[in-house]
């Protein structure tokens, strides 16, 4: 009898614990709201690039709009994974202030172009530094962490990018 009591203590304990483990592992309403914001300012910054892509005059600013596409592009597919199995629908529009970016942006031509894009990718790339560093910080999900945290080394690059290129502009 007190082997069949310890079994089932040990099994209660196992239990237990997994339930803890999955806890912490599991996704947070905050992990799922960073990876929202994220896909956001993929959409927002590969719509931009691709505006820049076709508008731009300066040579580095083109070739920094391809790289932007093509490196959001890639962030975007990194993320999707955990976008699945999260319940996560990434959206497909820009949202209302970048919208309002993009005509501004549409409207004009030149180095004035260039300028007002640069100065954009600056301030967006600054702002999702920021949101990558704290989920990199917050998040309890190992893998998601690795994620963020190989977003952030590009978020990183492309904000020093951009700066470098608004100081010659």
């Amino acid at each position: 009898m007190k082997s069949k009591g310890k079994t089932i203590c040990c099994s209660i304990l196992g239990i237990a614990v997994l339930s803890m483990t999955a806890k912490v592992n599991a996704q947070s309403d905050d992990d799922k709201k960073f990876l929202a914001n994220a896909a956001q300012s993929d959409v927002n910054e590969i719509k931009l690039s691709q505006l820049a892509e076709q508008k731009a005059t300066d040579p580095a600013v083109k070739a920094f709009a391809q790289k932007m596409v093509a490196e959001h592009n890639k962030m975007s597919m990194s993320m999707q994974p955990f976008a699945a199995s999260w319940g996560v629908t990434p959206t497909t529009d820009m949202d209302a202030d970048h919208q309002k970016e993009y005509d501004k942006l549409n409207g004009l031509s030149g180095a004035d172009f260039d300028k007002e894009y640069i100065d954009q990718m600056v301030s967006d790339h600054a702002n999702a530094l920021d949101a990558f560093t704290t989920e990199a910080k917050d998040t309890k999900d190992a893998k998601f962490r690795a994620a963020v945290i190989q977003g952030k080394t590009m978020v990183a690059a492309h904000k020093n990018m951009a700066y470098d290129l608004k100081k010659k502009l």
